[in-house]
Formats: structure tokens, C-alpha cells, sequence
């Protein structure tokens, strides 16, 4: 089964030089019919102005993945550590027993706003260490090849960890008439963050568009114009 989002249908939530675009249910913004997909529970399009951001704020028992598609985030949390994410990095938080942070646009000199793509899910475990790490993404993710992002499944290696099994997150850039079979998983998240795509079983998908899949079979994503696309494989 495959159920498809178009971006321009998602809830916005907007404050002072902040602008999300909410692919599920996500605080006032409430749909019982879209609550999530598996252990994911947020799916977040995020733009934000130099000099904003998020303050420092609270979270527990969640596997939070970032991942910055220009611009830079700053993050900051209660352990005391300060880091920058630039653009092709991806961050890992795993809030577990709590954890503060805030992330913003503060770079110095920072002239461009930050777009980044959060997401979030429920771990395996509750009260676990909270920990971090932010990591380069491999190279590749053309015609044929998917680069891993995050994963919590044993065997697959990826630049940072979630402690959700079964859960991985990969990366397709794709030019025109680029092709690459998808995971064959129980579940699948397909979001378009640029360009155009053709996926099988559910037409084309532009910036902002979202694919999930429901039952096994590995759906085939071919791009028509230069496009990234972030695919969540889901236990």
C-alpha cells in the first residue's frame, strides 16, 4: 500500500525567522490519521533565518536525526558541548533519559538561512544514556546506489547510529534518468528535499512530497531532475 503527501498540504508552523513544515501530526498541529510511520514520529522541514533558531529545550526517549541540506545549524546541549553542522553532515541526538539543547542559525557571519530536515523516532529502549555525534555523509548516492545516513540495523554501516532496530536512513541524489531500487522493508519514508522524481507505484514526487509504503517490495526511484532524496527503511 502506498500513501502519498504532497509538500504543499503539510502544516506550517511559523515564529520570529522560523518556518517548519510538518510531514506528520506535530504539537498544535494535530491529524489522529497521521501520527506517524513505524517508529517514526516526526518529519520535519525546517527554514531558518541567520540569527534565529530553537533556545534551549527539552527532550526524552527519542532518536533525533538532522540532516542540513544548506547553511549551518549550531547546536548546543546540557552535557556543555557546542558543535556546527554544515551542509552533507548529518547529526545524531539520542535524547534517552533527557537531555536540553537548542540549535540555531549563529554561525558567524552567517548571511544565508539554514534548511535542515529533522526527524525523529521512538528507540528500542527508554531511559537510555542520551548521547551525540555528527558525522560527513559517504560520497555516492547515484544511479544505483543508496548512501546510508543513520542506522540501527546490525550489519549496516552508516555514519551515525539510532538505537531504533530495523530503522535506516539513506540518501539518493539522483540526476535526470538516475535510477536505484529502494530497500525491501515493511515499511518505507520517502521524502523529495529538491529536484523531481518518478516512484514506482506513486508517480512523480516533487520538492516537499512524500511516499510511505506499507508491505514488502523495494519500489524503484528514478530521478527527472537533479534531486535528494531522503528514504527511511522501517522495521
Amino acid at each position: 500500500m502506498v500513501d502519498v503527501r504532497r509538500g504543499g498540504e503539510r502544516a506550517r508552523t511559523r515564529g520570529d525567522g522560523l518556518l517548519t513544515r510538518h510531514s506528520f501530526s506535530f504539537g498544535d498541529h494535530y491529524d489522529p490519521t497521521n501520527v506517524g510511520l513505524a517508529a517514526l514520529v516526526a518529519h520535519n522541514d525546517d527554514r531558518v533565518e541567520p540569527g534565529h533558531g530553537y533556545d534551549p529545550h527539552p527532550h526524552a526517549d527519542l532518536e533525533i536525526v538532522t540532516w542540513v541540506l544548506a547553511g549551518s545549524l549550531v547546536h548546543t546541549d546540557s552535557t556543555g558541548r557546542t558543535t556546527t553542522v554544515g551542509a552533507g553532515e548529518v547529526q545524531w541526538l539520542g535524547a534517552g533519559s533527557g537531555v536540553r539543547h537548542s540549535e540555531r542559525n549563529d554561525e558567524p557571519g552567517a548571511a544565508v538561512p539554514t534548511r535542515f530536515v529533522q526527524m525523529w523516532l521512538r528507540p528500542d529502549e527508554p531511559a537510555l544514556p542520551p548521547a551525540y555525534d555528527v558525522r560527513p555523509a559517504g560520497h555516492g548516492g547515484r544511479g544505483g546506489a543508496l548512501v546510508p545516513l543513520a542506522s540501527g540495523i546490525r550489519g549496516l554501516d552508516a555514519p551515525v547510529p539510532v538505537r531504533t532496530a530495523g530503522a535506516a536512513l539513506h540518501l539518493a541524489r539522483l540526476g535526470p534518468g538516475e535510477a536505484v531500487g529502494l530497500p525491501d522493508a515493511p515499511h518505507l519514508h520517502v521524502f523529495v528535499a529538491r529536484g523531481q522524481v518518478d516512484l514506482e507505484g506513486a508517480g512523480r514526487l516533487v520538492e516537499g512530497d512524500a511516499a510511505r509504503f506499507t508491505g514488502e517490495g523495494g519500489p524503484r526511484l528514478t530521478g527527472v531532475a537533479a534531486a535528494e532524496v531522503l528514504v527511511w527503511q522501517l522495521g
